[in-house]
């Protein structure tokens, strides 16, 4: 199974967050993007994001796939004290090939990814003709606004 995985951290060693990701899907990996740095989103007063896209061909369902991201949140020691909030490490399943799934356990696609320049951004270096609900990513990131988005 094919599926985009968004990964965020501003927290501790957020570079090494990432890597965590990045290393656990090793064996699985299409392409990683390079590292964005963001402008904190809904809650501005906290240091700026470092953010990341990987590409990945697992032989997991989804659910499983969700589990796995879960598991490296919790290795990072991810805290949910609030909303948009800081964080060590934040895994999201953006996109999976041919799945979609409303179930509030796993939304797929993500329903706030389009909206999110430091989702698409990444997802694009990665994956130049990907589409998201009907659209190239290309297009949907011309229609948004900056968002303090800068490639590392």
């Amino acid at each position: 199974m094919r599926a985009v995985l968004s990964a965020g951290s501003n927290m501790g060693d957020a570079r090494a967050h990432l890597r965590s990701v990045v290393d656990e899907f090793a064996g699985e990996l299409v392409a990683a993007s390079s590292i964005y740095a963001t402008a904190p989103w809904g809650k501005t007063d906290q240091p700026d994001f470092l953010n990341q896209s990987l590409l990945v061909e697992v032989d997991q369902t989804p659910l499983e796939l969700l589990q796995r991201c879960q598991r490296l949140e919790n290795d990072a020691q991810r805290v949910r004290e609030e909303r948009w909030g800081p964080r060590t490490l934040d895994v999201d399943i953006i996109w999976i090939e041919g799945y979609t799934s409303d179930d509030p356990v796993l939304t797929v696609p993500h329903p706030r990814a389009h909206l999110r320049r430091f989702v698409l951004e990444p997802w694009l270096e990665i994956d130049p003709g990907a589409v998201l609900n009907g659209a190239s990513i290309r297009t949907l990131l011309e229609g948004l606004e900056e968002q303090g988005v800068r490639k590392l």
